[in-house]
């Protein structure tokens, strides 16, 4: 990688969100990681020719969608608990003053050898939701009261209930 077009072009926002679709990615099993862990891997990544004076600020502050926007305004990381992250997928929470921040990078503005992430994450955060409402307890209930009234109408069950409420 020539690593002066990438300092020239790439943002520190955007060296965060690829190194955390590539942990995400090499650990499927694990739901998130520490800011170090993040940091760690925009090491390994060697975008740029040094580790960034921003990129740590980015991960604990600028990159988190749950966090008060200071000053940046990006959602590209969620934090799960003090200290973690995992990449923020739309349906999460995010602070209010963050609305319409970015997500993820440009394409354009990524590295060719990356841009097969975005498909990646796009498939991450489909499977995300998929897994969410099959976990979701009220959802899960969907159709569990159908056996009360197997035997008849919903409207004849409905009626037998109200008998003698007079």
């Amino acid at each position: 990688m020539n690593h002066v077009s990438a300092e020239a072009g790439l943002k520190v926002a955007d060296e965060v969100w690829i190194a955390t679709v590539m942990l995400h990615r090499e650990h499927p099993e694990l739901a998130d990681f520490s800011a170090e862990e993040i940091v760690d891997r925009v090491r390994k990544e060697h975008l740029t020719k040094t580790v960034r004076p921003g990129v740590y600020v980015h991960v604990i502050q600028h990159c988190v969608a749950n966090r008060p926007p200071n000053p940046g305004r990006y959602r590209m990381l969620f934090e799960t608990v003090p200290g973690r992250r995992r990449l923020f997928r739309k349906g999460d929470s995010y602070h209010p003053e963050r609305e319409g921040g970015k997500i993820t990078p440009k394409r354009e503005d990524t590295p060719a050898a990356y841009r097969g992430l975005f498909a990646w994450y796009e498939d991450w955060c489909l499977t995300a939701v998929g897994n969410a409402l099959q976990q979701d307890p009220l959802l899960s209930l969907q159709g569990s009261g159908s056996r009360l009234w197997a035997d008849e109408h919903a409207d004849d069950y409905v009626r037998r209930l109200r008998e003698g409420w007079e």
